[in-house]
């Protein structure tokens, strides 16, 4: 696989060495290199650079043009202003490089990682025995995204799925089980994943109702979480029986979500049960954490309560019980020491924001993140009805993820079947299903994640204005056009001149790997959209400008056929990094 050099990085490469030459005292400077109106790229480092070596910013900037080597790569250069440079570059060059980012298969001349670390990403956290909401939408979707992204950069992703599988909940689950010991049978083989959540749901309000009239069984509940905690095996063995069950309906729900999610990957809080122990003695030992009223705390400076005392993070309760926090820090320690992660990020809601903070400042104060080994809270924000409020039935209560995505897919069946020309029944309910999840997960991943975003399906499978709908159909429509040409293949011409929307369009398509790299550089998914949704919108300029198969010439359809073909290779790779399919018909 051949890197390929983008043609920001050759211009600043021809800038930075002129500049050298032109002023040598400046060492390796940076010419501050972007996009531009007015011409291909405009270079603004030389107003800085004179005024630091007291120069005439103009009369630099003359020197610098008359330095730069043009021709094959650099067309133009011109003066302007008060000492900016405006630069084209040649036909040739735009066409020569995508041909080179054509030529490297599935990767486009995305560069892997010189240096590929290990990041486990903590993602996807539904919880046993509980149906998933609306609130796990973006956990998933967000998390799924980036070790997509971070996978195709070359780094090495572990998954980590932290369930919720343990508390005191589980007492009242085991005890109703034992005493009505059919509850979760399987008659006749498998359940579905909404039958395994039906019977669950059922034991659960079943069990809640036992729990708040009988003291009797309270009392033997509450024995049960001791044994649990105990490690007793006949209690272990029917907790793992509401967690299997739980897994059916979970991967259900990532099934629908067009997400793969691995049994070794889901390791829930009880996963780290074995370290609680271990982590609170260090966290003492170590003076980090200390006693307070019989609990076992660490304090911090800059976290007060309103009443001005402050908050401390309780690794172990004064009853001898353990919160998140020791099992969150018993994680950190199994990342960094066991899976040797240098990173670790968690997807997890803002409203945990000061957990996470105090729990990564305490795992530093204890050594076991540093310099080398960072953790980073991907904060999202919450998903509101069109209401603006957070998304809830009318009846308040939290809506079945389930049911939200059924109804995507429903709605883009609908759209699909309006524009299906010559697909079967089953082909739309494919498609229809590739169009909804795509819908939900765009709708999610364009925005960016810190912020709340309004969950409207209608605006989500609308086939214009910034939808994944949009740019699947700008895909389907290339590859029809694909088809149209028959016998015809694309094939870059260099010799070629490009009309303008060719030129936008081309200058866009080198530009996907330097975004790749600002992407998983800052696990931003929402900067591929943005640039995919820029990438379809100059496609449709073009498409509306520049006739493909009845351009002028047969050199030229060609040329056209090969910017169609180059454009589609780069929405399917960077939708499918977002999770989102690319049907060829639509």
């Amino acid at each position: 696989m051949a890197s390929v050099t983008s043609l920001t990085a050759s211009v600043h490469q021809r800038l930075a060495d002129a500049l050298s030459a032109a002023l040598p005292e400046a060492g390796s400077a940076d010419p501050l290199l972007r996009r531009s109106d007015r011409a291909d790229f405009q270079a603004n480092g030389i107003l800085a650079l004179a005024k630091k070596a007291k120069a005439n910013p103009r009369e630099l900037a003359t020197q610098v043009v008359a330095r730069v080597e043009s021709g094959d790569v650099i067309k133009d250069i011109e003066v302007s202003g008060p000492g900016f440079l405006n630069i084209t570059i040649t036909d040739r060059a735009i066409t020569e490089n995508l041909a080179e980012r054509y030529a490297d298969g599935e990767r486009l001349g995305v560069p892997l990682a010189e240096h590929p670390g290990t990041t486990v990403i903590d993602y996807a956290q539904p919880n046993v025995a509980k149906e998933m909401h609306v609130g796990h939408l973006r956990s998933a979707v967000i998390g799924d995204a980036v070790v997509q992204i971070l996978e195709f950069t070359g780094e090495n992703v572990v998954r980590r799925h932290h369930i919720g599988d343990w508390g005191t909940q589980f007492g009242m689950l085991i005890q109703y089980l034992i005493e009505h010991p059919h509850e979760l049978d399987h008659k006749g083989g498998g359940v579905s994943g909404e039958e395994a959540m039906s019977n669950l749901n059922r034991l659960y309000k079943a069990a809640r109702v036992v729990f708040d009239s009988d003291e009797e069984f309270k009392t033997r509940a509450r024995r049960r979480v001791v044994d649990l905690q105990a490690g007793d095996d006949e209690t272990l063995a029917l907790w793992q029986v509401f967690v299997n069950e739980s897994k059916i309906y979970f991967y259900s729900v990532f099934d629908k979500l067009d997400m793969e999610i691995r049994d070794p990957d889901v390791v829930g809080e009880s996963g780290y049960n074995d370290m609680l122990d271990e982590t609170c003695r260090l966290l003492e030992e170590s003076g980090v954490a200390v006693r307070s009223e019989g609990a076992l705390c660490v304090f911090f400076n800059d976290v007060k309560g309103p009443d001005g005392n402050p908050v401390p993070l309780i690794v172990k309760k004064s009853d001898g019980g353990y919160g998140y926090a020791a099992t969150d820090l018993s994680a950190i320690r199994d990342r960094v020491f066991n899976l040797k992660a240098n990173s670790l990020i968690y997807v997890v809601d803002a409203r945990q924001s000061l957990h996470f903070k105090m729990v990564f400042e305490t795992a530093r104060r204890a050594g076991w993140l540093s310099d080398d080994v960072k953790a980073h809270q991907l904060a999202f924000g919450t998903v509101l009805g069109k209401d603006g409020k957070p998304f809830k039935t009318r009846e308040g209560e939290t809506i079945r993820l389930v049911d939200l995505l059924d109804e995507a897919i429903d709605r883009a069946s609908a759209v699909v079947r309006e524009k299906a020309l010559d697909l079967s029944e089953d082909e739309i309910a494919e498609r229809g299903t590739q169009v909804g999840i795509g819908a939900v997960k765009y709708a999610d991943l364009s925005t960016s994640a810190n912020r709340d975003y309004k969950f409207d399906l209608d605006q989500m499978v609308s086939l214009n204005g910034d939808t994944s709908v949009y740019l699947q159909y700008a895909y389907a429509r290339i590859q029809s056009i694909l088809r149209k040409a028959g016998e015809v293949r694309p094939a870059a011409h260099p010799e070629i001149e490009l009309a303008a929307a060719e030129r936008e369009l081309g200058l866009h398509l080198d530009r996907f790997a330097e975004t790749v790299a600002e992407v998983a550089e800052e696990y931003a998914p929402h900067k591929l959209a943005a640039y995919l949704y820029q990438l379809a919108s100059l496609y449709t300029t073009f498409y509306s400008e520049c006739p493909v198969l009845k351009a002028d010439t047969p050199t030229q359809i060609e040329n056209r056929l090969f910017l169609c073909d180059l454009t589609a290779r780069t929405l399917h790779q960077g939708m499918a990094l977002l999770g989102i399919r690319t049907p060829e018909r639509l």
